[in-house]
């Protein structure tokens, strides 16, 4: 798999150029969430093989995933991005505060969840390494509709809301990157509240499974292994997580996936 990094030249901030990730970068980023996080100094390091000009993007596109993966790292630190570490369980946001950053994920895993008056979560959203989060606040100047928390030890590289929306002036392209993905995400709420208000726990799931598998999220491209928990997966169909587990074994026994040592694959 190649990944294309459009990054910036000696050309100015206008001037782009390709880049590809090395192999271990690749495994980095497509790890499974229980493995620790790569260093920073190693995600931010790229091959010096150019394959080719173009002057159009400052996003990256992985094309055999068909996902973009938002503004790169390089360009987020020459408009005076930092990062910053964050451990298991932290809070990077909360739900209802003010926004004074533009987050994007760097390696780990991030999770998107409004809380409930029990302390039971939703999770709206599983953000991987290179996904942005949190951009809500930063088009309509609102609060945070739901709070970001980290699954693992993370690294994230955060820009501050006024230069990135001057970054955004700079770049209409990624302007136009963002409503692609502001849409896709919308689509996928429409997804899940019409099988949480019309169907029942293994419609859900099969739904929310078969998603993943077409669009490459929260599954490894290459065997199909589900990379969420049973808890996550209850997280984010409004089931217990008991009614989960009957219910993938359930959708096993109908031939609809395959349950291998504890671990899921569609």
């Amino acid at each position: 798999m190649r990944w294309i990094i459009f990054t910036q030249t000696s050309g100015g901030p206008g001037f782009l150029e390709n880049q590809l990730y090395d192999s271990s970068l690749q495994d980095c980023l497509l790890k499974n969430d229980s493995t620790p996080s790569p260093d920073i100094n190693h995600i931010c390091s790229l091959s010096k093989s150019s394959v080719e000009q173009n002057r159009d993007f400052s996003f990256i596109i992985n094309k055999n995933l068909n996902r973009v993966i938002m503004i790169n790292i390089d360009t987020l630190l020459a408009w005076g991005a930092t990062y910053k570490k964050i451990n298991p369980e932290e809070t990077i946001f909360r739900e209802g505060t003010d926004c004074h950053f533009y987050y994007q994920l760097v390696s780990g895993s991030v999770r998107w969840i409004n809380i409930n008056d029990e302390g039971n979560e939703f999770i709206q959203y599983m953000v991987s390494p290179g996904e942005s989060f949190g951009e809500f606040p930063l088009f309509d100047d609102s609060l945070y509709a739901a709070s970001a928390v980290a699954n693992t030890e993370s690294v994230i590289i955060r820009l501050h809301k006024s230069t990135f929306k001057l970054l955004l002036k700079e770049y209409p392209e990624t302007h136009l990157a963002f409503t692609r993905l502001l849409v896709e995400r919308l689509r996928f709420k429409f997804l899940l509240l019409n099988e949480l208000s019309c169907f029942g726990p293994e419609h859900r799931i099969s739904t929310l499974l078969n998603y993943f598998k077409e669009t490459k999220k929260n599954i490894c491209y290459q065997c199909s292994q589900i990379r969420l928990t049973r808890q996550q997966i209850a997280n984010m169909t409004g089931l217990r997580v008991e009614t989960v587990i009957r219910s993938i074994k359930n959708l096993q026994n109908k031939g609809e996936l395959v349950i291998d040592k504890g671990k899921v694959y569609c």
